[in-house]
């Protein structure tokens, strides 16, 4: 059986594969990000054991990544900064998904039993 750290780090990955594959392609644009961040996080913070999820999408990323006229991108990983706070059985794992090297790495930020 997994230890309850194991099960909260195995739910921040849950939650982070579906952030991830549910919002990206979503059209945005530096007029849409704070309503767009807000939808992301109400939604992942739905599942289980999400307590916290904080998105930042960078409107100088969202205003560089427009290549047409129609004045919007498409969501990317490299675009936004998310940080999640995932509580299961009185562990509380951290995580963060940042852009580390030219990827949006996701990552395990700290564990706390």
């Amino acid at each position: 059986m997994p230890t309850d750290a194991q099960q909260a780090c195995f739910e921040a990955g849950i939650k982070f594969g579906s952030l991830y594959h549910q919002f990206a392609g979503t059209p945005v644009s530096p007029a849409s990000t704070r309503s767009l961040e807000v939808a992301i996080a109400e939604s992942i913070e739905n599942q289980p054991y999400c307590e916290d999820v904080d998105v930042a999408i960078h409107d100088d990323r969202v205003a560089d990544a427009i290549d047409h006229e129609n004045g919007y991108t498409e969501l990317t990983g490299s675009l936004m900064t998310v940080e999640m706070r995932i509580a299961y059985e009185g562990v509380v794992a951290r995580t963060r998904m940042e852009m580390e090297d030219g990827y949006p790495l996701m990552k395990l930020v700290e564990v706390v039993e």
